[in-house]
């Protein structure tokens, strides 16, 4: 899985490379390079790599999911059992909860995902039901969190190198969701597709 992440992000720089050597090569004919000056006929690319390549980020993510999609802010709380957190990934399928102090729902206190549940009570032989949240979760000053301005790519670049599938949006301190890795790379499918239409469009000549 890290691995075809790390692919489908070396192949969307690629594809963008060659289509804009593509660009450069096509839209400035012998002709046209007599009447462009040597910044116009140079600039074009350039500002169609700004146009929104790499743009998206995880506000458009948490805008997609939408506040009552499931896995966009489930919480539990640091007194909850094991048990009862594990039952509500079950019930909501989804792999990590976040967790909070209780009465503070605003504020992450860590983290708990299906990897501390097995890790951390099925290899060790502990109870579910009577281990605490707070004794198994990953917590706050340990986890890697994003904002909401946070590019999608570099989202996906720390999720793959510190192997973790799910990573909390914080802004100022306060909880505003969670995306998964599923969420990361659809978004950035999502992008690398609409790039190439826009930049199929300006080889028609579509700009």
């Amino acid at each position: 899985m890290q691995g075809g992440i790390r692919s489908l992000v070396s192949h969307g720089s690629l594809v963008k490379q060659a289509v804009l050597q593509h660009v450069r090569v096509m839209k400035v004919n012998p002709l046209q390079s007599l009447m462009l000056s040597r910044h116009e006929s140079t600039s074009a690319a350039p500002r169609m790599e700004e146009h929104g390549f790499e743009s998206t980020t995880i506000s458009d993510i948490l805008k997609g999911k939408g506040k009552g999609a499931d896995g966009s802010w489930l919480w539990c709380t640091t007194d909850d059992s094991v048990y009862d957190a594990v039952k509500s990934m079950t019930q909501h399928n989804v792999g990590a909860l976040v967790v909070v102090k209780p009465g503070e729902q605003s504020s992450i206190a860590g983290i708990i995902t299906e990897r501390d549940y097995l890790r951390k009570i099925i290899v060790q032989g502990r109870s579910s039901k009577s281990t605490k949240v707070g004794d198994i979760m990953t917590e706050e000053n340990k986890l890697i969190t994003v904002t909401p301005d946070t590019k999608v790519l570099k989202a996906m670049q720390l999720m793959t190198d510190n192997r973790i599938r799910h990573i909390p949006v914080i802004s100022e301190k306060e909880m505003l969701g969670m995306v998964s890795i599923g969420d990361v790379v659809r978004a950035v499918v999502s992008e690398h597709r609409e790039e190439l239409n826009r930049l199929n469009a300006f080889i028609q000549g579509g700009y």
